[in-house]
């Protein structure tokens, strides 16, 4: 199966007509958060609107610049994965919204546990085995190469760093630095950060499945 992973649109809705080609080739879009544009919240839904005409299976949550009450508009889509969870050919998707507390400048910035709260169906669930699990989060979790800003400090979640750490996801989709569009992992499983759609970045994600379970084949970083 192969992703179309993308984050941080903020309102550049032509950057997804560049994508035409890059959506045709896709199973399914992961999208990490962010349709709105800094300081203007009203942009959010026709960046929404714009994404869902391009592909028939999209998975998303919202981002530090979406107003935490735009998620019921992913949910009016059928799109939303956060604090919920999602199953698509044998993976299962669930996800976490907006940005860890920082600037105090954006709409939907939060505490640790808050964001950590979002993936609370995974955590109260009796599962013990999460390797089809992919959990899109806007925020990036801590001390990876996907949550340095231009300083080099790590400013991501270590909330989310622990659960990772825990139940062992087969991927993590993040975004929200923009400087930090980068791949790594956290034990096994894979995290990426695919850059701003703003600025032309976008990632592909290849996942299949073996005789017993599913692995990341490959994951790529892709500029327009």
């Amino acid at each position: 199966m192969k992703f179309l992973v993308l984050s941080d649109l903020h309102g550049a809705i032509e950057n997804l007509d560049k994508l035409d080609s890059q959506f045709s080739k896709a199973d399914a879009v992961l999208f990490a958060g962010d349709f709105a544009k800094f300081g203007e919240e009203e942009t959010g839904l026709p960046s929404l609107k714009a994404l869902c005409k391009k592909h028939d299976v999209i998975y998303a949550v919202i981002g530090n610049c979406d107003n935490p009450d735009f998620l019921s508009a992913l949910e009016e889509q059928d799109i939303s994965v956060q604090n919920t969870l999602t199953n698509y050919e044998g993976l299962s998707f669930a996800g976490s919204g907006g940005g860890s507390k920082f600037t105090g400048t954006t709409p939907n910035e939060r505490t640790d546990e808050e964001l950590a709260s979002d993936l609370k169906i995974i955590s109260e669930s009796d599962a013990q085995n999460w390797d089809n699990l992919v959990v899109i989060m806007h925020n990036p979790p801590l001390n990876t190469a996907c949550d340095r800003v231009e300083s080099g400090a790590h400013v991501g979640s270590a909330a989310l760093r622990s659960f990772i750490e825990k139940y062992k996801p087969l991927a993590v989709i993040c975004g929200h630095i923009h400087e930090s569009a980068a791949i790594d992992t956290i034990e096994n499983t894979t995290i990426i950060n695919p850059g701003a759609l703003l600025e032309g970045k976008y990632a592909w994600l290849t996942i299949s499945k073996t005789a017993e379970s599913y692995r990341v084949e490959s994951a790529t970083l892709e500029h327009i």
